[in-house]
């Protein structure tokens, strides 16, 4: 039983990543690992040294455990899968070029330590990016497996770039909204990049929003922190534009996020269109238009009653049923005529204080 529920609670606790943070990640157990996310541009065959630092943020002193895996996609999110024993080779591997200089670091409470560890790039590594990280953890990696304790671990995502040909390849798979028709102006977009080639690509760029009579009335940034999609994965990016009225009617949103290198940079774009009918202006105004419709209603019939009246006191009964049917098609045509024209003043006003 203790076995099940320790494996449980293993279940519970995630790793928590934030890849373009430069700030300290940290979790229940104290630990502080930074940078985040450590970048380089390597040559095959070259080999350099890096330095992360973990700081013990803990009400005691500590003795962390060190190890370091391969990163094999991305979920949505953002959040990288890492890389179990029996995974199969995506051919992004890193962690088989990293030495570490210790597996174990002792960091006395408060305290921040360096840990200092080599990437040696083989002289026949494929080139672009490989992705890895280095993990730290309160338990033994062997006791941690067992399930018989409950542990905890951080860690930053490294991203070594080989020199070589890299083909950048991506595409939008998908650009929607989660709704058709709003009630206000706060619609959340959804866009999901498919990388198609063999390095990672950071795509950004304008997302416009247009209304009915094609005037622009919002641009918001797409993927402003530049957050990276993994070779042969596809990342949602969900975005929300919060308008400064209630809008009305019919717009259409477009992203263009551009990629690539500098000097070689690839565009890509999609569209969507959506409306806003903002039911608390619609339903009074609707109130009104009925209002005056009644209205106009009961004033022809009124006056129509009037006329028959003045008729039949100086005219005969066939006269008298003549007019009564030319009165009311006319009335008829009256009320048609009324409505339609109240009707098309009514939309224009809406359309000209909202849209």
């Amino acid at each position: 039983m203790i076995r099940l529920i320790s494996s449980l609670c293993l279940l519970v606790l995630v790793v928590l990543f934030a890849p373009h943070s430069s700030q300290a990640q940290e979790t229940g157990a104290g630990i502080g690992l930074k940078p985040a996310l450590l970048e380089e541009n390597m040559n095959p065959g070259e080999s350099k040294q890096f330095t992360v630092l973990i700081q013990n943020v803990s009400e005691a002193d500590q003795t962390y455990y060190l190890n370091k895996r391969d990163i094999t996609s991305v979920r949505d999110g953002g959040v990288p899968v890492f890389a179990e024993g029996n995974s199969p080779k995506s051919g992004f591997e890193l962690s088989e070029w990293i030495t570490l200089e210790t597996d174990t670091l002792a960091v006395a409470r408060g305290e921040e330590k360096a840990l200092s560890f080599v990437i040696a790039v083989p002289d026949n590594a494929s080139p672009c990016n490989h992705f890895g990280g280095i993990f730290v953890s309160a338990e033994p990696p062997k006791l941690r497996e067992s399930g018989a304790a409950i542990g905890y671990e951080v860690g930053n995502i490294v991203n070594i770039r080989v020199a070589g040909e890299c083909v950048e390849s991506a595409q939008i798979r998908q650009f929607s909204t989660d709704n058709y028709i709003y009630g206000k102006s706060e619609v959340e977009f959804n866009v999901k990049i498919q990388n198609e080639g063999n390095t990672l690509v950071q795509p950004t760029g304008p997302l416009q929003i247009t209304n009915m009579f094609g005037k622009q009335v919002a641009t918001l940034v797409f993927n402003e922190e530049a957050a990276g999609v993994f070779p042969g994965s596809t990342r949602e990016f969900v975005m929300t534009w919060t308008g400064d009225g209630p809008g009305f009617g019919r717009y259409e949103a477009m992203v263009s996020p551009v990629y690539g290198e500098e000097g070689a940079k690839q565009t890509m774009s999609s569209s969507v269109s959506f409306w806003i009918l903002p039911m608390n202006i619609i339903l009074p105004a609707l109130g009104v238009l009925g209002t005056i419709l009644l209205i106009t209603f009961v004033t022809v019939r009124m006056y129509v009653h009037k006329k028959l009246a003045y008729y039949g006191a100086v005219g005969g009964t066939r006269k008298l049923v003549r007019r009564r049917k030319e009165s009311n098609s006319s009335a008829l045509l009256l009320v048609f005529t009324v409505m339609l024209t109240v009707t098309a003043v009514f939309l224009i006003i809406l359309v000209l204080l909202f849209a």
